[in-house]
């Protein structure tokens, strides 16, 4: 997916991207733009080595460097996620909605969970869970469902 740096394309929300990154205090540029738009067109949550591989066919001398700048300016300005496990690469997340993820154990790979998201999850798998950890003075301000498992077929996930 080419996009031109001219500051049009819209985010999740609706608000330009131009807009978005100099609110927050970052310069549009065409390599953000590109891993904007990388972002947005891909299927699965992919990691700073995938978008760089991915954009530098649009780019070809952007830099490792500034596709990992990129993505701290979109993260910084709330436009995508930074998803961390303790056993890979940091992966990036569009998506502004909540949802869940499956994670293939094999490849690292992350995907939406084509399930509803359910708010009201945690009180149904324990109901008494959140005014127990009120208790000990902990707030629950949200929650993360991460569904593991392997891809039968590696291709499959690809």
């Amino acid at each position: 997916m080419k996009h031109a740096a001219t500051g049009s394309l819209s985010c999740p929300t609706g608000v330009d991207l131009r807009h978005a990154l100099e609110s927050a205090g970052w310069r549009f540029t065409k390599q953000r733009a590109a891993v904007y738009g990388y972002l947005r067109a891909a299927n699965c949550h992919p990691t700073a080595e995938e978008v760089f591989d991915a954009v530098r066919v649009q780019i070809p001398k952007i830099s490792l460097a500034t596709v990992y700048k990129s993505l701290e300016a979109l993260v910084d300005c709330r436009l995508a996620d930074k998803l961390t496990a303790s056993d890979g690469p940091a992966r990036y997340d569009l998506h502004s909605a909540a949802h869940y993820h499956l994670r293939c154990l094999d490849t690292g790979k992350v995907c939406d969970l084509p399930s509803a998201y359910d708010p009201n999850l945690i009180d149904k798998l324990d109901p008494g869970l959140l005014e127990d950890l009120r208790r000990q003075g902990f707030k629950v301000t949200g929650y993360r469902l991460e569904v593991l498992g392997r891809f039968q077929d590696t291709t499959a996930g690809s």
